[in-house]
């Protein structure tokens, strides 16, 4: 890895930069150079600097100065990144929203975030309009006019200018949003750069939602950098294609989870392997030693495994680096070691510090910390505390238990509090049983996280109907699926005639049953597998979904399926049956009886596909 040079650290370390000056140096100074590629879609930097300009200037004219926020609206491509910069030059603050997302819960962050405008292209304008409502102008920025001015605003943007808002899960069963400045994330790509040697040469993949805190690090990583980013639409395309486009685009750096990393894996060949592939970088969830096997299998030298820690709050604030030498033990992978203005501090249950191999609540000492919850006063002076010893820095407190090893190596030992990480993303078990707790039939519900046999968290929702009323799992799925993301969807439901309670009165979570593997209670009676095709997908369908029997007219969703179970799934069928599926192929088979006809036909002499 090459080492940071002293200018590239002066410009990071400039109190007055911003993430829309450096952008504008490398644009000046590389107009030719590639930035941004997205399927046929590329801009170099001088060509995304006028695209960013046009919507800068367009937002300076409705709104005028001021810290406004501005919602975007867009799939993972060219035209937002564009749309980002755009944004950040006018001194706004971007709201990025999902498209997947369901529309109630888009409204409401269009709601919370009060932005007077919706950023959209051709293709999502219908939907803006629908999740819009009476609220924010929609903007189509395929209309913004050519002769709109392409030179660099003049806007008064530094580094504490707030830059976005990063919606997570919150305890009153509605999102929050989490506010960002351009200074924190310029400390964050600095410390990103130094650690891998970011330079021009490199291409940067972004496949997590742009929504997201994931896609921060390597969006920007590249954009301050003079290197390119390469957004992919992970929802849209899935994982089956990735493989391809990761060496196809000569991908170097890789950001992901740890469970969108496994699945991905799950879909190679066991000898493919991504020469380009300099940096693979894991967050947002604990790796173990299996995660390092699959790492040094398809990842040669000189290839590097970086296991790092950041809450959405802080950004990263431990990282751990893992070659092909490394030959650690069964136990758990330490998140590391400190990175630079972000000290880490274990607390016990008292407020006092603990000492080396004592476990303690993590917290991080920083100037560079969240500025704070959007709207939110009173939980903002909550979670970010004065630092006792005085002086800029505050003081967060993460919710995370922690082990320091005497040399200062971190171990993460999980939440100490009913938050949970689900593929990443962190979540408020409360937002979900305060959503079941709206539906008519449900008298109570809890929600809480159980590991699956194979090491992954999932959701278990414990349910206690209301007197005289009856729910069934396909009816509150459906439900739920109007309101909340798919990675808040519980795996499984347990229904209870009242929750076990201790003493006290209090629900008593270690007496909850353990979700059975039984198949549940399903609106189609079952059905055994018919023949050799059948039970062969009957049996991959039972081990991903971790279930003791499966109809074949059974849908995959209400057995508790998702996008990387679905990923897995397809996986073993292809490698099972020799031939090529895509996610598309199991959202229109969503039942094995459907699958198997589709395999038949497509084995079927003359059917052009191998067999």
């Amino acid at each position: 890895m090459t080492a940071m040079d002293a200018a590239a650290r002066a410009a990071f370390d400039d109190d007055a930069a911003s993430l829309a000056s450096l952008f504008e140096g490398h644009a000046a100074r590389h107009p030719d150079r590639i930035a941004v590629v997205s399927g046929d879609s590329r801009l170099t930097y001088g060509e995304l600097n006028q695209a960013a300009n046009r919507i800068a200037h367009l937002l300076l004219a409705r709104l005028g100065s001021g810290e406004t926020t501005v919602a975007l609206l867009f799939q993972p491509g060219t035209a937002i990144v564009a749309a980002i910069l755009g944004v950040l030059k006018a001194g706004k603050i971007y709201v990025a929203l999902d498209p997947s997302y369901p529309q109630p819960r888009t409204v409401y962050m269009l709601e919370d975030c009060q932005a007077p405008l919706l950023l959209t292209d051709t293709r999502h304008v219908a939907l803006a309009h629908q999740v819009a409502q009476a609220g924010p102008e929609v903007v189509n920025c395929d209309e913004i006019s050519p002769s709109t001015a392409v030179a660099n605003p003049d806007s008064a943007v530094g580094g504490k200018t707030p830059a976005f808002l990063l919606y997570t899960s919150g305890s009153t069963g509605h999102p929050k949003g989490v506010l960002h400045n351009h200074r924190n994330v310029l400390v964050e790509v600095r410390n990103y750069t130094s650690d891998a040697g970011i330079g021009p040469e490199d291409r940067l993949a972004v496949w997590h939602s742009f929504s997201f805190a994931n896609s921060i690090r390597n969006l920007y990583g590249a954009l301050m950098n003079g290197a390119a980013v390469f957004p992919y639409d992970l929802p849209g395309q899935g994982l089956m294609p990735l493989g391809a486009w990761v060496r196809g685009n000569e991908i170097s750096m890789i950001h992901t989870l740890a469970t969108t990393f496994r699945a991905f894996v799950d879909t190679l060949p066991g000898d493919a392997t991504f020469p380009s592939l300099r940096v693979l970088r894991l967050g947002g969830e604990a790796i173990n030693s299996n995660d390092v096997q699959k790492f040094k299998r398809h990842f040669p030298p000189p290839c590097v495994l970086m296991h790092v820690m950041g809450p959405t709050e802080t950004f990263s604030i431990r990282r751990h680096f893992i070659g092909h030498e490394w030959h650690g033990g069964d136990g758990k992978i330490p998140v590391g070691y400190p990175v630079a203005d972000k000290e880490v501090l274990l607390f016990d249950e008292n407020g006092r510090p603990v000492g080396p191999d004592e476990t303690g609540e993590i917290v991080v000492r920083s100037k560079y910390l969240a500025v704070g919850y959007w709207r939110q006063p009173q939980l903002t002076e909550a979670a970010f505390l004065p630092d006792p010893d005085g002086g800029e820095a505050r003081l967060y407190f993460t919710g995370d238990l922690g082990v320091m090893r005497p040399d200062g190596c971190l171990i993460h030992l999980g939440r100490k509090d009913f938050q949970v990480k689900i593929r990443g993303h962190r979540i408020e078990t409360g937002e979900i049983e305060a959503a079941l707790s709206k539906l008519a039939p449900v008298k109570a519900a809890l929600v809480h996280a159980q590991p699956d046999g194979h090491g992954e968290q999932r959701l278990v929702a414990y349910v206690v109907t209301a007197p005289g009323k009856i729910a069934t799992i396909d009816e509150l799925r459906r439900a739920l699926a109007r309101t909340l993301p798919e990675f808040m969807m519980p795996s499984s439901f347990v229904f209870l005639e009242d929750f076990p309670l201790l003493p006290n009165g209090k629900v008593n979570r270690r007496a909850l049953p353990v979700p059975s593997v039984d198949r549940p209670v399903l609106p189609v009676p079952y059905a055994a597998p018919r023949d050799h095709t059948e039970s062969t997908l009957t049996a991959i369908w039972m081990e991903v979904l971790q279930l003791g029997r499966i109809g074949i007219n059974d849908r995959f969703l209400d057995l508790g399926g998702d996008s990387l179970r679905a990923t897995q799934i397809l996986g073993r069928t292809m490698r099972s049956f020799g031939l090529e599926l895509s996610i598309g192929d199991l959202i229109q088979t969503e039942t094995i009886a459907q699958m198997a006809e589709l395999i038949t036909t497509r084995t079927a002499p003359g059917s052009g596909d191998p067999s």
